[in-house]
């Protein structure tokens, strides 16, 4: 938090010399004055979901929104802050907070067409927190002019594209407590056994892209609904990737609790099955597809930078 409290401490301050530097004046109405540079300050409130191994729909597992569960969409927000040359590019700083989770549960009233995915039973949850920088592009201000006797739309539709840096923490229920996956190496990562699988971070990097659309409320409001995809470049948002691998490997690394835990947690199939038998090097994941996550989210936020004619 103290990493984006001063980039954001940072964006207001260079903003406010931009914007005394560059007080030229024109209209933004029969009422108010605006500035080249706004800066506009706001939260949001939305929805987080994700795409990874775990869960989906029938079949084999398909890519994007043909493999997404609705129902596991969990709550999420953020706050940010924008500066604005002239409606047509913004800079935006935001900090983004929410929970993905999924579970191959969902799966059982198609579970003969999953080739495994719904007896393989592994589920997880984890909190999201990110920090963003994105550049918005709002075409309808740069192929046109507005001045004091052609208004600005009160509707702009919008791209945008960025770079993130995300913290994750994939956890799993066992019995009635939550047990943080990662520390479990459940594919054998850092294992010397498994040389060519490391220990993934809980802290990477992410690219956002998205599209939106804002509309002004007022000359100090605006209200925007944007939907913002992030690409990943780990396969480990969910814990599950690769193979099984031998379990008779753990004592090696773990013990007490966390061989316990390492136990029940890399295979659950005996959890539907007791009978069924797993050997290692079977699949467990698809590492040929890294995982994602995305956020819809309604905003609203307070713009600086206009002037009342009255004073």
């Amino acid at each position: 938090m103290k990493k984006i409290t001063a980039v954001l401490c940072a964006i207001v301050f260079l903003s406010a010399i931009v914007q005394k530097a560059s007080a030229q004046f024109y209209f933004y109405n029969n009422k108010y004055y605006d500035n080249p540079l706004q800066i506009e300050l706001g939260a949001s409130v939305g929805a987080m979901n994700c795409f990874t191994d775990i869960g989906g729909r029938k079949g084999i597992g398909k890519k994007f929104v043909k493999d997404l569960n609705m129902g596991k969409t969990q709550p999420a927000g953020s706050i940010y802050l924008s500066a604005n040359y002239k409606y047509a590019i913004s800079l935006r700083a935001e900090a983004s907070f929410g929970k993905v989770t999924a579970t191959d549960a969902v799966l059982k009233s198609v579970a003969a067409s999953t080739y495994g995915r719904y007896e393989r039973n592994l589920s997880f949850r984890s909190t999201i927190s990110e920090f963003m920088l994105a550049a918005e592009i709002h075409p309808l201000y740069i192929f046109n002019h507005y001045d004091e006797d052609k208004y600005p739309p009160l509707i702009s539709p919008y791209i945008l594209a960025g770079v993130g840096f995300f913290h994750f923490n994939p956890q799993a229920k066992l019995q009635d407590r939550w047990v943080d996956l990662q520390p479990l190496s459940t594919e054998g990562q850092g294992f010397q056994e498994y040389p060519g699988t490391s220990q993934y971070k809980l802290s990477q990097m992410s690219i956002p892209v998205g599209a939106g659309v804002r509309y002004e409320l007022s000359p100090t409001l605006n209200l925007r609904a944007e939907l913002v995809y992030r690409i990943l470049s780990t396969d480990y948002l969910d814990d599950v990737s690769g193979n099984y691998i031998d379990p008779t490997l753990y004592p090696n690394y773990f013990t007490g609790g966390k061989l316990n835990d390492a136990y029940l947690l890399n295979d659950r199939q005996y959890e539907l099955d007791p009978t069924h038998i797993t050997h290692a090097g079977d699949q467990r994941g698809n590492p040929k597809n890294n995982d994602s996550y995305f956020t819809f989210n309604v905003k609203i936020g307070y713009i600086f930078g206009r002037e009342n004619i009255k004073r």
